[in-house]
């Protein structure tokens, strides 16, 4: 039983009340407790002894990834403070990976976290809005690579409810033919948020993948037929650029 207890203790790695950090290559310097202050988070795991943490060349306990945000995590362990706004969206990236949940639950209440869940809830009601997204970009991409060009233009229906009017009106002057399979449609919904809200959401998404897009309202569609209705849904060029 002595041999066996022996044995185990030399399993547990042991560190010192300071502890020196090397983080991707950046170096920081806290104690063992600031490290262990919320014990279900995995810096409290790594740095209890039961994991082996290797060490840089100058003795530093080795974290291999980036310590850009580190820093941040290190001031809310040590005190509770939280970053500057410009940097909470990078430091929760960090906290989920170090899963620090009550510095997760800190940050889902500052902006622009807060927004961002006030944002998602309205989008949640939007049927495969994801999807919708990946479908622009794939059909935009595929008509400038068809045309060999420097942009490509689609329409986009955004609707917030129906809008039918005179059984079987002829079309207007500025109504257009939307052929369903070639293009992307938004709606309906039931929400305070209107049609420009859910652009903006559109283009924001889309910019933060990389997407440069322009818009306009271009017309209603006249094509189709709903309850005896010529359909009057809103819509939308969109001009994608690629470089």
């Amino acid at each position: 039983l002595g041999s066996s207890a022996v044995s185990l203790s030399i399993q547990y790695q042991q560190f010192p009340e300071v502890v020196p950090l090397n983080v991707g290559g950046m170096h920081f310097t806290t104690r063992l407790s600031t490290l262990r202050r919320h014990e279900d988070t995995m810096l409290a795991a790594m740095f209890s002894g039961r994991h082996h943490i290797p060490k840089d060349n100058e003795g530093r306990y080795f974290i291999d990834r980036d310590g850009t945000y580190f820093g941040d995590i290190l001031n809310f362990l040590r005190a509770g403070d939280l970053p500057p706004r410009d940097r909470v969206r990078s430091v929760y990236k960090e906290a989920q990976y170090y899963a620090i949940g009550p510095l997760l639950d800190c940050l889902e209440e500052i902006q622009p976290l807060t927004g961002e869940k006030v944002r998602q809830a309205f989008l949640d009601l939007m049927p495969y809005y994801e999807e919708n997204l990946e479908r622009i970009i794939e059909i935009a991409k595929l008509r400038a690579m068809q045309r060999k060009a420097r942009f490509a233009k689609l329409k986009i229906c955004v609707y917030k409810e129906e809008m039918p009017v005179t059984p079987y009106e002829r079309p207007l002057f500025n109504s257009l033919r939307f052929e369903r399979s070639e293009n992307v449609s938004f709606g309906p919904w039931e929400a305070v948020a209107d049609v420009y809200d859910l652009l903006h959401c559109i283009v924001t998404d889309l910019a933060n993948r990389g997407i440069t897009v322009d818009h306009q309202c271009i017309g209603v569609c006249d094509k189709h037929l709903i309850n005896h209705y010529y359909c009057k849904r809103p819509i939308y060029e969109f001009k994608i650029t690629w470089w």
